[in-house]
């Protein structure tokens, strides 16, 4: 149900729905910009991607006046500190998010996404209390199957889509107990991770190594872009949030793996073998129960 509980009108909903294609289709779409300044090693890319953020999300926030809704957000140190604490999650996810793009692993970064929403119920059962109904143990021992398949046909567990999956669900479990409006909480966040960017951008040119204004105006308007990328879906997908319904947010969610998925195979020609078949068709089958039983007890 939107924030508030208020009903909505269709218009609403239908703008919320516009609002929900657009940011998911952006994160669907993602490894395409990754890709095109993929040149730029992973970690450069992720300090640009920090501080151009901070920079965009700092604007945002000066043009609608919401600096004082800010402070009041941060008031507390525990705040701060949860918020410390995502920004280091975040961190994490973005870097590893980065590198499975540029070494040709999109399609294992897809299913950490596929997965995080399962991941959501184990730390909703594990931190908050919450019990498991039947139909989502069965989709968590589907999606445990999956990943064990995968491990077993490959030698190794899926560590990129492990790590997504779990540092995402982590960080919406640690963003979930403060009171902070999504952008103002992603400006608090990059902003403590900021002077560390800074400083290792600083230090790459003192060396001569940097990208940003020593290969092109192309590569500098790429790395420019960064902070678009990472903050605009998020404005998008808080706004679709406020006029949709949780259930509709966690269908439509499934459109940015699902492209992921077929831009990695399609595009990029990443392999998809047998044993994806079977282990990406035991995640499908866990989230449609998932989905059913969500929409079941709606």
């Amino acid at each position: 149900m939107p924030a508030g509980g208020r009903i909505l009108n269709q218009d609403e909903q239908r703008s919320g729905i516009g609002w929900a294609l657009a940011a998911f289709g952006l994160w669907g779409v993602g490894p395409v910009y990754f890709k095109t300044v993929g040149y730029v090693p992973p970690l450069e890319l992720l300090a640009h991607r920090v501080v151009w953020c901070v920079t965009l999300t700092a604007l945002l926030i000066a043009l609608g006046r919401d600096w004082g809704q800010l402070r009041k957000g941060i008031r507390d140190r525990r705040t701060l500190g949860t918020l410390a604490f995502s920004a280091a999650l975040v961190a994490v996810n973005w870097f590893t998010y980065i590198y499975a793009v540029t070494t040709d692993r999109i399609v294992e970064a897809s299913l950490g996404y596929f997965i995080n929403p399962l991941v959501n119920v184990v730390l909703g059962m594990l931190f908050l209390r919450e019990r498991l109904t039947r139909p989502q143990l069965l989709a968590v021992l589907l999606a445990l199957a999956g990943t064990l398949n995968l491990t077993l046909s490959v030698g190794a567990p899926p560590w990129i889509a492990l790590t997504l999956a779990v540092c995402f669900g982590f960080y919406g479990l640690m963003r979930k107990t403060v009171r902070i409006e999504a952008v103002n909480g992603l400006f608090v966040e990059t902003a403590m991770l900021a002077p560390f960017a800074s400083v290792y951008l600083l230090w790459l040119a003192w060396r001569g190594e940097g990208a940003f204004g020593t290969i092109d105006l192309r590569t500098d308007a790429l790395l420019l872009l960064a902070g678009v990328v990472t903050a605009l879906p998020l404005v998008w997908f808080t706004r679709a949030a406020r006029r949709l319904r949780y259930i509709t947010i966690g269908l439509l969610q499934y459109i940015a793996p699902t492209l992921q998925l077929l831009i990695g195979v399609l595009v990029y020609g990443e392999s998809f073998t047998h044993a994806h078949w079977v282990t990406f068709g035991l995640i499908w089958a866990a989230l449609a129960v998932f989905t059913w039983d969500a929409i079941s007890r709606r």
